[in-house]
């Protein structure tokens, strides 16, 4: 590639960042690593009615938490600022103008009423009202008004759009580095309304000045925008600028059943489809990966399987080693179905690959804020549990009775466990712990162990009542290894509760 490479991420703040738009940014950044290219976020605010307050920090958060950090953007800054198109409000007009002066784009002065009348009076034909060249000329418009009628309509302050004039008879090929080439027929097109009176840019003008003058060279986005390929490309020509390379992404799908992966749907089957979590105006809150406990490499790997595969068997991929990998080439045309459980795979991967110094600090942080004090070494718990969980609070699911004692046990064990000589067996391992010294796991094993072999007792006999009165169910790591990081004091404690429980 002779240009430099440069994509960008131009979100829309008007709520949280949807998973898809993640992938969407993720997808943009691989592509500028992989050829040395720069990631620039900009921001696409020109709808100022749907500004939501906070959605911009979000998303820069978000993005920043998954460390896909920007090289050019409203925080970061840049040479080819303002990143936010409300910032360059003044560029557009100019643009806009020269549309008008070159004949690609014309005045149109049509009221919502008298629009909503023809659309009425085409539904009752059976026919779809569309702005194009089979009506323009018979519309309220710079084309079928003389020049002394348009100055008037304008010094008047009448209310405007600008609308693209789409070429008429042509057929239009388009290339897409996922979809391959395409043609469409200008004739079915309409005439976009590319700026209003009120002095803002619609998207469709706006998208293609800032890619312009940000020499963007490709545009990596959801296939969504597939529909207005054919204006953007009609635009580029008609301002005389090459055009970047375009792909389009395909849709998140649903985990079951047909349509596009909504809010709702991770509402239903209880996962997050946002990377943060997000709470509304109005005091709803809704999920996010982060605060749920995922790691955010289990989530970029998730995301990058999404619509595109390496070609290869892996699917445990480091940010580094999906930059080495990504290629458009190899996105799918077909939506992505999501699946929530792959994404715990990837977590529990991700976990189990964890700095065990780290974990244990999340661990005692997840303790302090569920208000749990304790004595116990955390950090010899954590690599004892940890095999069995996906997320830090699955430490305490798995470990709890390191730190509380059973006020119950299991029902269905019980009965199995607690037979008429378990009491005396429960005696005997209380007498044997409390004359052991050396209170490690293995001296502590060989003790006991020694004790049941020598009086040829059944293992199980022992060991199930043993772990039942230690945890409360039939779970945990080693029971020699719990009896040595609770202590004598209270491993006898449990064993004594357990033996006045059967009695």
């Amino acid at each position: 590639m002779s240009q430099k490479v440069r994509v960008r991420f131009a979100p829309s703040p008007t709520g949280p960042l949807h998973i898809g738009g993640v992938r969407t940014a993720l997808f943009n950044y691989l592509f500028a690593k992989k050829h040395g290219g720069d990631f620039i976020i900009r921001i696409e605010d020109t709808d100022q009615s749907r500004y939501v307050e906070g959605a911009e920090d979000y998303i820069i958060e978000a993005l920043n938490w998954l460390n896909m950090q920007a090289d050019e953007g409203p925080v970061s800054g840049g040479n080819f600022g303002p990143y936010r198109q409300s910032e360059r409000k003044g560029l557009y007009r100019n643009y806009a103008d020269q549309l008008l002066n070159s004949g690609n784009a014309y005045y149109a002065f049509d009221t919502s009423e008298a629009l909503d009348a023809h659309r009425k009076q085409h539904e009752e034909e059976g026919k779809t009202f569309i702005y194009n060249w089979h009506n323009r000329l018979k519309l309220d418009n710079s084309l079928a008004l003389s020049e002394t009628e348009v100055r008037a309509k304008l010094d008047a302050g009448e209310d405007y759009v600008i609308r693209f004039k789409t070429p008429q008879d042509e057929t239009l090929p388009l290339t897409d580095m996922v979809r391959g080439t395409m043609q469409i027929d200008t004739n079915v097109l309409d005439d976009k309304v590319l700026f209003k009176s009120d002095g803002m840019p619609t998207y469709h003008l706006a998208n293609i000045v800032d890619d312009h003058l940000m020499e963007i060279s490709h545009v990596i986005r959801g296939e969504e925008w597939l529909p207005s390929l054919a204006l953007h490309i009609l635009l580029y020509r008609a301002f005389g600028w090459d055009a970047p390379q375009f792909a389009h992404l395909p849709l998140l799908m649903k985990p079951v059943g047909k349509g596009k992966l909504s809010k709702r749907d991770g509402d239903k089957m209880g996962f997050p489809v946002f990377p943060l979590e997000w709470k509304t105006a109005e005091g709803d809150t809704f999920s996010g990966y982060r605060e749920d406990g995922y790691l955010p490499e289990a989530v970029l790997n998730m995301l990058a399987f999404l619509g595109w595969n390496p070609g290869t068997e892996q699917e445990i991929f480091s940010l580094a080693e999906l930059t080495a990998a990504f290629e458009l080439e190899r996105v799918n045309k077909s939506g992505a179905k999501f699946d929530p459980e792959k994404t715990k795979w990837f977590q529990h991967h991700y976990l189990q690959e964890m700095d065990e110094g780290v974990l244990t600090a999340q661990f005692k942080k997840f303790l302090d804020e569920k208000g749990v004090s304790h004595s116990v070494d955390v950090s010899v718990i954590v690599p004892l549990l940890k095999e069995r969980a996906t997320f830090v609070q699955d430490l305490w699911e798995q470990g709890s009775f390191f730190f509380e004692a059973p006020s119950t046990y299991d029902e269905k064990a019980s009965k199995k466990a607690f037979k008429e000589d378990t009491l005396e067996l429960l005696q005997k391992v209380v007498e044997l712990l409390n004359a052991t010294e050396d209170f490690s796991a293995t001296n502590i094993s060989d003790n006991i162990k020694g004790w049941i072999t020598s009086n040829e007792i059944s293992f199980g006999k022992v060991m199930m009542p043993l772990r039942l009165a230690l945890v409360g169910e039939m779970k945990g790591p080693d029971v020699f290894e719990i009896i040595s990081i609770l202590g004598k004091k209270e491993a006898v404690a449990r064993v004594d509760a357990a033996v006045v429980f059967m009695a």
